[in-house]
């Protein structure tokens, strides 16, 4: 890869980064404090978080395997979708390339921040060769973006044509594992130390069930952790969120059987779907939804919001037309679901 200066918008590499309060103190005992212009009243809300929530990357540590220096966390995996185009990608220069379809919000931090988003369509099977990612690139093309378990498709991409793009890429490649505690395969955040341009994102949302708390993850080498770290805003992830990420934490086992029943109820969906009269196919899933093409996704979409019930309609997106993305819920959820598709 390039070096991880040529990789840095200049101005990036130069920043001084804002010095908070809670910084400059970092490492030695304090008791009072009178340098944030805080009120003094209303503890423990009234003082302004951890800037770089130490304890809680401590907790994420153990549970992911990842060193600490190596996490950045931010308000949401949407704050760590937007920092590699700040810091990498130079506006009305530079461009990234992406697997179409895919998650949204890579295109829309791309548009955000005045950067040329390339897409490579996947195949029948939403599979994509290593090839024909790297022949989207130039010399411009400082990310790829990758996610697998893919979204909206569900599936895996293939292992080794991820690893070929890390490989043989001299920019740096994101991959996002949002979905990867539903899935077989190897999680590449093992893969770090390897890898100096991967980035792999994570979050609290899906497993861990805690998708109110706005708490995504990157995972990278120190340096770039360290750019994240110099460009994020001061204090972005709250106090309360931190406390509730830690309180989750404690209880690693009771997210694995969540994983397990959703898995299993994820099976049972998927069989009941085939044998509706209305759904022509179910594709293969790693994750916690999968997709069905159906006969008229518009006009069933349509009548179980009448219902109550809601779905995706992805009927718009490439290669998902009259396709409906269907999230695994708790099981007297998903048989409201299929009793209304069996009277539609």
């Amino acid at each position: 890869m390039k070096s991880l200066e040529e990789l840095t918008r200049p101005n990036i590499w130069s920043l001084a980064p804002y010095s908070s309060a809670r910084n400059e103190y970092a490492g030695r005992e304090a008791h009072v404090f009178l340098d944030a212009n805080e009120n003094p009243y209303n503890a423990p809300y009234n003082r302004y978080p951890d800037p770089l929530q130490l304890e809680l990357k401590a907790a994420i540590a153990k549970v992911k395997g990842v060193p600490a220096e190596c996490i950045f966390l931010g308000n949401g995996s949407d704050e760590a979708i937007d920092l590699p185009y700040r810091c990498f990608c130079e506006p009305g220069v530079d461009n990234v390339v992406a697997i179409e379809p895919t998650y949204g919000m890579y295109k829309v931090c791309a548009d955000i921040n005045n950067v040329e988003y390339r897409t490579v369509l996947l195949d029948e099977h939403f599979q994509v060769t290593a090839d024909a990612l790297l022949a989207a690139t130039d010399a411009h093309t400082k990310i790829i973006w990758l996610c697998t378990p893919n979204n909206p498709t569900g599936n895996c991409l293939v292992r080794e044509e991820v690893i070929k793009v890390i490989e043989n890429f001299d920019g740096l490649v994101i991959v996002d594992e949002a979905y990867s505690d539903f899935a077989s395969q190897k999680p590449l955040r093992a893969e770090l130390a390897k890898y100096p341009n991967l980035i792999v994102l994570n979050t609290m949302s899906k497993a861990w069930g805690c998708a109110a708390l706005r708490l995504g993850m990157a995972f990278a080498s120190q340096d770039i952790i360290a750019l994240f770290n110099k460009v994020k805003y001061p204090y972005n992830v709250n106090l309360l969120t931190q406390q509730q990420a830690l309180e989750a934490l404690k209880d690693p086992f009771e997210v694995d059987q969540w994983v397990k029943v959703l898995i299993q109820e994820r099976g049972r969906m998927m069989e009941a779907f085939r044998e509706l009269p209305i759904c022509e196919k179910v594709y293969p899933t790693d994750a916690n939804f999968f997709l069905a093409k159906m006969t008229d996704a518009t006009k069933i979409y349509n009548y179980l919001v009448d219902q109550g019930i809601i779905v995706r309609n992805r009927h718009r997106v490439q290669l998902c037309q009259n396709c409906l993305r269907i999230t695994i819920g708790t099981k007297t959820e998903n048989n409201e679901l299929v009793a209304a598709l069996r009277q539609y």
